[in-house]
């Protein structure tokens, strides 16, 4: 242990895919964070300690951080981590990142959040989709999640039991549309799924369609996490529409993670 890492233990790993898996870590007992911020982790390679940006899936109340991961053929760090075992060491650094955070936004309610994901760019999410407040503060919860092939779709089935949640539950038996999950795929036919990619189906109309809520200036707070070209893409659709991204001294409708 140092000043500015610690050395905590994997203590669980599951397998989505050949490439997809999480894990999770033990909890140092001083971390803290805000729903949807990242953590930088180090693994050991033969050439050194190589680190990483990972956005927390876990809720900030949980014992446990979890992690949501792709294999990258040939990278330096996936590479050394899907090999990794429970039991095995990861380091990670004492102090949180990141603003993808319901923070950035102000609240005029009543107010729907938005939030646009693809692959691994889900895991944030799910740490806010577990923070009570955010079920108090907006009207309705909307959980977008790009892929190819519905394979891909990890966490559909964790999403989806958040309307019998103990702590959620009430929410959705009072507002059936509460939360609502909707998966973008791809490559193949899915049903309940749009069968095109989170760009088109927002330039076409069928997202809004596909969800029943209107994207609103008042209304719509809007988080993006993903494939940076689905960022790039989406943020400019939705500025030409004239939402802005939020901004300590100018607050506007969307919010974007920047892992540096």
């Amino acid at each position: 242990m140092t000043d500015k890492f610690t050395v905590q233990r994997i203590t669980s790993i599951r397998a989505w895919t050949p490439k997809l898996f999480s894990f999770t870590l033990e909890r140092p007992p001083a971390y803290r964070f805000e729903p949807g911020q990242w953590a930088r982790l180090g693994v050991q390679t033969p050439s050194g300690v190589v680190w990483r940006a990972y956005s927390i899936a876990s809720a900030n109340y949980d014992d446990a951080l979890e992690f949501y991961s792709i294999v990258v053929p040939q990278g330096a760090f996936t590479s050394q981590l899907a090999q990794l075992k429970v039991g095995d060491e990861v380091l990670i650094e004492k102090q949180p990142y990141g603003f993808l955070t319901t923070s950035r936004f102000q609240l005029s309610p009543p107010c729907d959040l938005w939030m646009l994901s693809t692959g691994t760019g889900l895991a944030p999410f799910l740490s806010i989709l577990q923070d009570p407040q955010v079920w108090q503060d907006y009207r309705q919860l909307i959980i977008v999640h790009g892929v190819r092939s519905t394979i891909e779709l990890a966490y559909a089935k964790e999403i989806n039991a958040l309307r019998q949640h103990a702590l959620f539950g009430e929410y959705c038996a009072a507002h059936p549309q509460k939360l609502v999950y909707l998966p973008c795929v791809t490559r193949e036919s899915a049903a309940g799924a749009l069968p095109e990619r989170i760009t088109t189906a927002l330039q076409n109309g069928n997202l809004e369609q596909a969800v029943g809520t209107p994207l609103d200036l008042t209304a719509s707070r809007i988080m993006l996490c993903g494939n940076p070209q689905m960022v790039d893409d989406t943020r400019s659709a939705l500025k030409a529409r004239g939402f802005t991204v939020s901004r300590s001294a100018k607050p506007g409708q969307i919010a974007v993670e920047n892992y540096w």
